[in-house]
């Protein structure tokens, strides 16, 4: 997302990839960075994770390592999925099936690639903390959709609001990381 992208600019060059890698994956050494969604209910809006595993929807291993030493951040497992989990069920299912502590769209094309070196995740939502219209709020590219925010915020105005304030928490706290 260009929030992401924003932030992640005053600690080195920055490639936006999309949702799921929609715009590909760079060359060189790559750190996956953004918000994601928790899979458990003890790990709160802003917490910080620098990911030393990043697991597929079945629980595979795509990338392990040591963290990054973000100062203040929980180590932790990423999942990388394909798709937007919003559902407090299915969160529950995947940290079953995956021992995963959070959910994101990148880390594991990123993961697949080969040249992942850390994954410094922000958690901006929970299993109990839904996306609401949030979810619709973005487009693959990563850019804003806001004909599609607007839908989401008319079926869900309160739900969607509390995860707009959620998700600026959770880029408070990736501007902290240095």
């Amino acid at each position: 997302m260009a929030a992401e992208e924003k932030i992640a600019r005053k600690l080195g060059p920055t490639a936006r990839v999309g949702l799921a890698a929609a715009n590909g994956v760079p060359e060189g050494r790559l750190v996956s960075f953004g918000i994601a969604g928790s899979l458990r209910g003890d790990l709160p809006v802003g917490t910080v994770i620098d990911a030393t595993r990043v697991v597929d929807e079945s629980g595979a291993t795509l990338w392990e390592g040591g963290p990054l030493g973000v100062p203040g951040a929980r180590d932790g497992t990423i999942l990388g999925a394909s798709r937007i989990v919003d559902d407090p069920a299915d969160r529950a299912r995947l940290r079953n099936v995956t021992g995963a502590d959070a959910v994101d769209m990148e880390s594991g094309a990123l993961a697949r690639s080969g040249r992942l070196a850390g994954c410094i995740r922000a958690i901006s939502d929970t299993p109990d903390l839904r996306l609401g219209g949030i979810a619709q709020g973005a487009k693959p590219t990563g850019e804003a959709d806001l004909v599609g925010l607007l839908r989401g915020f008319a079926r869900e105005p309160r739900v969607t609001v509390r995860a707009a304030r959620n998700a600026m928490r959770a880029l408070r706290a990736l501007e902290r990381v240095d």
